[in-house]
């Protein structure tokens, strides 16, 4: 199985088309060649292509209708050029499948920024895709393993439960940001050393951008000739304000591509104790740890509220520490309102109060806030939360 979050930034253009392709890149690097073929001749013979993937899909879910003929063609590109590797037989690890993929859909969007299209509604949608920009997280699980690709700073969290029944939390992704202190030497690495103050400031590459990776963003990678050329072609058919695109001038854009969308992609062995992944984007991890989300789903899923023992300098407290100290445990030993775990998760991190007790009054006006205004208070959160069932993949014999 598949799972992903998508987190945009300068418009949902770029999430939303990757959250769209994604996963059909992956799928298709992982098929052998007789299933490709079957493909191929679906497409050739104008036949109905068999289902490349089982899509759980909520009804209301929004799609790219009037790009999925640019989409299906650029994907069967994919396909053809896979067939004419001798290499491919039965198909890509989903390590190599990952990264690949993540790379040749960044390939196409930027280049579907660059050809004539057909109309000025998929031209247009392919510069808003092109210049917004997205990061991604995406867990591929097999029987017995994950495989973890990250570009961003969406991060993925294993779920532990420990022989003595608590919690705790297992880190399968790094964040591609500025506290990244990996990260940001491979940035300042890649570009001259009179640069190394100006890459990277007040914790934004070139003072813009957060993720260090990203889908998208091609105002980071392309040339500011090929930037201008594609803008100005653009000026003489449509206004330019009217495609949400941010018109500014990068500073310090010397020495370019400062971006890439290169995953890191990590491996787990599945064990009996690793009980959920979850998948969220930053505005998730902006509020909450990453063992206090694990806590919170554990004990949604199990029902049990584990309270560390009073210690010795908790003893010694005065009266208003001690009724705060009893204030904390009884707000987390309070049960769960939510059947959903992600939801869960989202209502702990925007709507608690002092004492980690739910405040449904803070939880209102949080969710109430106008889009503009509610930027300054929390970011967009995404999450996926996935349970694992170590029977499953334990051997059966007979």
């Amino acid at each position: 199985m598949l799972f992903g979050v998508f987190d945009g930034h300068g418009g949902a253009a770029c999430a939303q088309a990757v959250s769209e392709r994604l996963l059909y890149y992956i799928a298709v690097s992982m098929m052998p060649r007789k299933t490709l073929e079957k493909l191929e001749k679906c497409m050739e013979h104008g036949r109905p292509i068999p289902p490349i993937l089982q899509w759980y899909k909520h009804h209301a879910d929004i799609n790219y209708r009037e790009s999925a003929s640019l989409y299906i063609n650029h994907l069967r590109v994919f396909w053809q050029e896979l067939l004419e590797s001798e290499e491919h037989a039965e198909g890509m690890s989903p390590a190599e499948a990952l990264d690949r993929a993540f790379k040749r859909l960044d390939s196409d969007i930027s280049l579907e920024a660059q050809v004539p299209l057909s109309n000025d509604l998929m031209k247009n949608t392919a510069i808003q895709v092109a210049f917004a920009g997205c990061t991604a997280c995406v867990a591929h699980i097999g029987t017995d393993s994950i495989h973890l690709a990250n570009t961003g700073d969406c991060r993925a969290v294993m779920g532990v439960q420990e022989e003595d029944g608590s919690w705790s939390a297992l880190l399968l992704s790094d964040d591609h940001n500025s506290q990244n202190q990996d990260e940001v030497e491979r940035i300042k690495a890649q570009h001259p050393t009179s640069e190394r103050d100006t890459v990277i400031t007040d914790d934004r590459l070139l003072g813009v951008l957060m993720p260090l990776r990203a889908f998208g963003d091609m105002r980071f990678k392309w040339s500011c000739e090929l930037q201008q050329s594609i803008l100005s072609g653009l000026e003489s058919r449509v206004d330019v304000d009217s495609l949400n695109l941010y018109q500014y001038s990068l500073p310090n854009y010397l020495t370019p591509p400062y971006l890439d969308v290169t995953p890191d992609i990590k491996y787990h062995k599945l064990r009996p104790q690793d009980r959920f992944l979850i998948l969220a984007t930053d505005g998730l991890w902006d509020e909450l740890g990453s063992e206090e989300a694990v806590r919170l789903v554990g004990e949604h899923l199990s029902g049990i509220h584990l309270q560390a023992p009073v210690s010795r300098s908790e003893r010694q407290v005065k009266l208003g520490q001690m009724l705060e100290l009893l204030m904390k445990r009884r707000a987390r030993a309070a049960p769960a309102v939510d059947t959903n775990a992600a939801t869960h998760l989202i209502r702990h991190a925007v709507g608690t109060g002092e004492y980690g007790e739910l405040c449904q009054e803070k939880l209102s006006s949080m969710l109430a806030l106008p889009e503009d205004l509610a930027r300054m208070y929390r970011d967009d959160i995404t999450v996926t939360v996935v349970f694992l069932n170590s029977d499953l993949a334990r051997p059966h014999h007979r």
